[in-house]
């Protein structure tokens, strides 16, 4: 099932995370019955109860989600020597993966392409 197309994911706040878990907890109603009531998937409450049960109420807390971390770094003009070593680093693991898995990328941006090993020429 999931969203439509171009809506936005729904997000639950940690009161209301709370209060579908200690319904499953508290008034014994199965996780089949609850997903259906609240319409959310039996996953996602699954995986609310497993970290309410394992590390308490403050495991259902919202983090906020990092996504790419040295996108900042890369394009911060005001770089310490610490951060540009550490980017040049990550850049560089980045880089022995990609050869190690048989690919190399050409290009920047929209037309950036990966091409394999075996497709260049070695000469």
């Amino acid at each position: 099932m999931g969203r439509p197309k171009g809506g936005k994911n729904r997000s639950w706040s940690k009161e209301e995370k709370l209060r579908i878990v200690r319904r499953y907890f508290d008034d014994k109603i199965g996780q089949w019955t609850i997903a259906k009531e609240e319409n959310i998937s039996r996953g996602q409450i699954y995986r609310w109860i497993r970290k309410y049960a394992e590390d308490g109420p403050e495991a259902l807390e919202n983090r906020k989600k990092t996504g790419n971390h040295f996108s900042a770094l890369h394009t911060s003009k005001s770089l310490t020597e610490e951060e540009r070593l550490k980017l040049i680093v990550e850049k560089q693991k980045i880089e022995i993966e990609r050869l190690k898995k048989g690919y190399v990328v050409k290009g920047v941006g929209a037309s950036k392409e990966f091409v394999t090993l075996r497709d260049l020429n070695t000469k």
